[in-house]
């Protein structure tokens, strides 16, 4: 068994959590802070910032921050698209989309066409990586055949 489960599996699987019950606020349904950090290895001050980027919206309980299952796959969704290259507001469009509640074909669609794009941009930038290793694959191996050539002729500097 795999212990570590695609993007796209993920993605659907916080993406069930995200429009499901996630009104739900029994307390067996709700995560502090230092929940979601520990589960998701990012700190404190992460979680504050996706909060004032409207990325999840916890609720109050006094001073502390309480997150529902929504806010807990809002944040899954955020950092499994920063981790394919999309930027903070390209998520946080993605995600404002599912509040629409349309059926999820808009959604949908938008994210499917969104992340075909994001496709084509990596794999420009993995043609251009690998074109970059290849020119200096053949510079080391240049610049280590002229040095073994010196260091053979006239014995080191």
């Amino acid at each position: 068994m795999q212990d570590k489960m695609s993007i796209a599996q993920a993605a659907v699987m916080a993406a069930e959590d995200f429009v499901g019950d996630g009104d739900d606020v029994s307390r067996s349904n709700l995560y502090t802070i230092g929940d979601l950090a520990r589960e998701f290895g990012v700190t404190l001050r992460t979680l504050r910032f996706y909060e004032d980027k409207n990325l999840i919206t916890p609720q109050r309980d006094g001073m502390n921050r309480l997150y529902t299952r929504r806010d807990r796959a809002r944040l899954k969704l955020v950092l499994m698209g920063k981790r394919v290259g999309f930027s903070l507001n390209e998520i946080k469009d993605m995600l404002d989309l599912y509040d629409l509640r349309d059926g999820q074909v808009v959604q949908l669609k938008t994210a499917l066409g969104k992340f075909n794009e994001q496709i084509a941009i990596l794999e420009r930038q993995k043609k251009d990586i690998e074109q970059a290793l290849a020119e200096l694959r053949r510079t080391v191996s240049v610049v280590g055949g002229l040095l073994k050539e010196k260091e053979q002729a006239g014995g080191g500097a």
